[in-house]
């Protein structure tokens, strides 16, 4: 997923076209390390993200808005300061560095006419918003770094703003056949990797799509090249040389077996090629629009997976311990599995101890349970009474770690159940509202402490609500709990029941009205839905037990979301969900 050099140039050019010219009419930090800025123009209003976060650094011009928090943070407060109404003059790009400078002017408390910049680093971990005076001196960053975490640039205020070379890398846009060809030579390695290796702005995917523009095997070594190859790759660059100086981008995805894969600023015809039926590419009006249509999901789940973090640690921590727990009392169950054999060896003894010699080490005895002649052990020093009194002391003993283990084992096994179905809810959380009742949830297990002075939160998440090609309502649930209220509250006797085979995951509710009859189509789609929301998504195939509701109970005591039920239908399904129609989440 290349967010490279030539990507930020197809976005720096849409910003240059929307944004200059226009104020700064709000600046908002939704989260830590992002930015909404709303900039007013002449045709409405534009919304500009930027996001350093070092999961997903992000920038692009959105239709949509945030909440932000009710105290703004401090970068944000002092960018209201100098920036508030500030009329943005010019959007540049240095080279094809995927950095992007805004340039700002405004007026001071004195009514003098200052500029600043607003420079975005889009470099995976070292991402980062840098606030600059028109001396280049940062005034401030949105992540402050020091020598102690980078021994390369100081980003701290009142330090001058510097671009950190770490990589000796040219610049595209300025390079001639001569050094093109002296520097690929000079890397004894595959051609795309030479490529991107010596170019700034040049990423993995955009390297081979050269190659092949080039009609190259981007594997083949650098050495292997011919005068021909050098100046087919030398064209296939200039030529995306070109397309960039005049601003012609082509924003497209390139989809195989109808997954996203990547995508581009230029087109990836290497997926359009003829003989790959499942490859294709998609293109887009913009760039933005692309990146808010690909990275929205993907948002999303980070920011919820950050934010979920202490429940995983909580959850994973406790799951652990109670397997360990498990496995040692299975070991320990096994242990007493020989119990009955010392009853029988005390009844024997019992039953033929006086034949047994003073002083033997062991007794042969006819088993009347199986016909069968035993060798019974004995303690020499003891009677022929006292070992049977010593092996039934065993037989006890045993008997009754088998009865108190058998109980612990069946708590421990359905805590184990429970914390994997928790897990399960973790991974498909959307919202911080999902998160809330996971959290409630975990509080009532006493897993976590309930905060005495905090107000109990009003909940507002639903079940997951899809629609069938033959137009049924399927409902998911999200959580333990929500999966009880589905099951137990919301459906009716006749609709019916879905859950992946002995696997934790969500209960899938098909509204069946009151015949009680679904198509094989509704089947086979509810059941997909069972399998994608279970720990059994990766699976090529996942067993799915379906009932009618009427027949699933819930066990006195039981915890949230488990259920019991003896007469099923079964069938084994993939989990792609991808033609099921999601109509709120």
């Amino acid at each position: 997923m290349a967010f490279d050099g030539v990507t930020i140039a197809n976005v720096v050019s849409e910003l240059k076209k929307e944004l200059i010219g226009g104020r700064l009419y709000k600046i908002a930090q939704p989260e830590s390390g992002e930015l909404l800025l709303t900039v007013k123009q002449p045709t409405g209003q534009k919304r500009l993200v930027i996001s350093a976060d070092a999961s997903l650094p992000l920038i692009y011009l959105t239709e949509t808005g945030k909440l932000s928090p009710m105290t703004a943070p401090n970068f944000c407060m002092l960018l209201r300061k100098h920036l508030q109404n500030g009329r943005i003059t010019d959007i540049t790009q240095p080279g094809l560095e995927r950095i992007v400078h805004i340039q700002i002017e405004h007026l001071d408390e004195m009514g003098d006419l200052r500029h600043k910049t607003l420079v975005v680093e889009i470099m995976g971990k070292h991402s980062n918003i840098i606030f600059c005076n028109d001396d280049n001196t940062i005034i401030d960053s949105i992540k402050r770094v020091s020598a102690a975490v980078s021994s390369v640039r100081e980003v701290l205020p009142g330090k001058p703003y510097f671009v950190a070379q770490t990589q000796d890398k040219l610049d595209a846009l300025n390079t001639d056949y001569a050094t093109f060809r002296q520097r690929l030579a000079g890397k004894p390695q595959p051609a795309f990797k030479a490529l991107y290796g010596s170019f700034t702005g040049i990423s993995p995917i955009l390297a081979q799509e050269l190659c092949y523009e080039a009609q190259i095997d981007g594997e083949q070594p650098t050495a292997a090249l011919a005068e021909t190859d050098y100046q087919k790759l030398y064209a296939a660059l200039t030529h995306m040389v070109t397309a960039i100086r005049e601003e012609h981008f082509t924003p497209n995805i390139a989809y195989t077996a109808g997954k996203p894969v990547e995508f581009c600023a230029m087109p990836l015809t290497m997926y359009n090629h003829a003989g790959a039926s499942d490859d294709h590419t998609v293109t887009y009006a913009s760039m933005s629009e692309l990146l808010e249509a690909y990275y929205a999901e993907k948002n999303t789940l980070t920011r919820i997976r950050q934010k979920s973090s202490d429940l995983r640690r909580i959850v994973q921590t406790a799951l652990d311990r109670n397997v360990k727990k498990y496995d040692l009392q299975l070991r320990q169950m096994k242990d007493t599995e020989k119990r009955d054999t010392y009853r029988i060896y005390g009844e024997l003894l019992n039953t033929y101890g006086y034949s047994a010699a003073p002083g033997a080490k062991s007794l042969e005895a006819l088993n009347y349970y199986t016909n069968e002649n035993v060798t019974i052990p004995l303690d020499p020093t003891l009677t022929a009474t006292e070992n049977a009194k010593k092996y039934f002391d065993k037989y006890n003993k045993l008997k009754r770690t088998y009865e108190a283990l058998s109980q612990l084992t069946e708590e421990v096994k359905s805590e184990i159940d429970h914390l994997e179905s928790v897990s399960a809810s973790l991974d498909i959380a959307l919202h911080e509202e999902d998160l809330a009742e996971i959290r409630d949830e975990l509080v009532q297990s006493g897993y976590l402490r309930h905060k005495g002075n905090a107000k109990k939160q009003r909940f507002t998440s639903k079940p997951f609500h899809y629609v069938s090609s033959d137009g049924f309502d399927m409902y998911v649930g999200k959580n333990n709990y929500q999966n009880d209220e589905l099951t137990f509250k919301f459906a009716t006797g006749n609709d019916w029941w879905f859950h992946a085979k002995k696997i934790p995951g969500s209960h899938v509710v098909v509204k069946a009205g009151n015949s009680g009859e679904l198509p094989d189509r509704t089947f086979e789609e509810a059941a997909r839905l069972a399998a994608y929301y279970s720990k059994g998504r990766e699976q090529e195939k996942v067993e799915i037990d379906y009932i009618q509701k009427k027949h699933v109970k819930k066990p006195a005591g039981a915890k949230p979301g488990f259920v019991v039920y003896y007469t099923n239908y079964s069938m084994a399904i993939d989990s792609d969900i991808s033609g099921i129609r999601l109509v709120s989440e």
